[in-house]
């Protein structure tokens, strides 16, 4: 073991006594390293580096049976348990996992680095897959739950498990979105006439690139009424609406390499402190930021199917946090009770 690693771990090491809940994501943060470097530094001791075709090792997660499934940004996390199902990638970087309890969107390109981890917990040993983006910082993270396969995991991690288990991790850094263009630059009538002419939600990322604009951007130059700003406060009232009234929603949060989605309704809304705004529920948890949420916005989107409405946040560096939908599928109109909700919001 190296000095610069034997360093990194007794640091770490003496954070944890004077800070002994810290997680390891703000550990990481305290001592100015990435996480997954943090985490080598446990190479030999309850952490086992992997390697190999990141697509392979996901096809074979259904194996697992009951995770956990947790997906973040710096200001929100997505926690979501249940099976993996229907797994499938779509040329060298994309592909998903559709089912009704895990639902995810997959960008491979920011798959780098991945770990087996054993934490010991007040419950037992805590068994997790672990992967990161070449910066160290965590793209996905999949908790085996009691009641999950243990052979199946020790199975995957042996047959993936790398024979470099050093304790010092290389990562770099990631490229950045393109810097936004100036609205002078935009052709605004054209980007306004696509938006108008859209056939599916998904079409807009299309329409994005097409016109060189910023997600935040296109909210900004959206034709007269289809992005309405909304008080930050919008989101708490909301899902306590929809947990009032029943009415089931979709939550997207996202990773650089990851889309993590819930669809189901939400029933146990909790603020803890000032910050923190919380769904607390069996099957899914969100734990959000909501004192760094700085513009919120009520989006409505043309389909084949009817108007498609959302309520979207974004961060001070004007980067998306969390989407919020009413549950709908292809083919179906949206939720009258959904649309209900949004319309009764105030206005910013």
């Amino acid at each position: 073991m190296n000095t610069e690693t034997t360093d990194l771990k007794e640091q770490w090491k003496q954070l944890q006594a004077t800070k002994p809940n810290l997680r390891i994501r703000d550990a990481a943060q305290e001592l100015g390293v990435s996480e997954a470097e943090l985490l080598a530094t446990r190479c030999g001791e309850g952490v086992s580096r992997l390697e190999g075709n990141w697509q392979e090792v996901i096809k074979e997660l259904p194996r697992l049976g009951n995770v956990m499934c947790l997906t973040r940004n710096e200001q929100a996390v997505h926690e979501r348990y249940g099976v993996f199902r229907e797994v499938s990638f779509f040329g060298p970087v994309m592909g998903q996992v559709v089912g009704p309890d895990i639902d995810l969107r997959l960008f491979t390109n920011h798959w780098h680095i991945g770990f087996a981890v054993a934490d010991e917990t007040k419950e037992g040993i805590r068994h997790s897959l672990q992967f990161f983006d070449f910066d160290g910082t965590a793209v996905h993270k999949v908790y085996l739950q009691a009641d999950g396969d243990q052979a199946a995991y020790d199975d995957i991690v042996s047959k993936y498990r790398s024979e470099n288990q050093a304790t010092t991790q290389v990562t770099g850094p990631v490229q950045g979105p393109a810097p936004e263009k100036p609205d002078s630059e935009i052709d605004v009538e054209g980007f306004r006439a696509a938006w108008l002419g859209a056939k599916d939600t998904h079409d807009f990322f299309i329409i994005m690139r097409k016109f060189g604009v910023s997600r935040i951007q296109a909210l900004r130059l959206a034709p007269e009424g289809y992005a309405v700003q909304v008080p930050t406060s919008s989101t708490k009232l909301m899902l306590e609406s929809a947990s009032s009234s029943e009415t089931p929603i979709m939550v997207f949060i996202g990773s650089a390499g990851c889309l993590q989605i819930h669809t189901g309704p939400v029933k146990n809304i909790k603020m803890f402190g000032t910050e923190w705004l919380n769904v607390l529920d069996d099957e899914f948890n969100m734990h959000l930021k909501d004192t760094e949420v700085t513009s919120a916005w009520i989006v409505r989107k043309p389909t084949q199917d009817g108007e498609v409405t959302s309520l979207e946040l974004f961060n001070a560096a004007n980067e998306n946090i969390v989407l919020f939908f009413g549950k709908r599928k292809p083919g179906q109109p949206e939720d009258e009770a959904w649309r209900k909700i949004l319309a009764e919001l105030p206005r910013a």
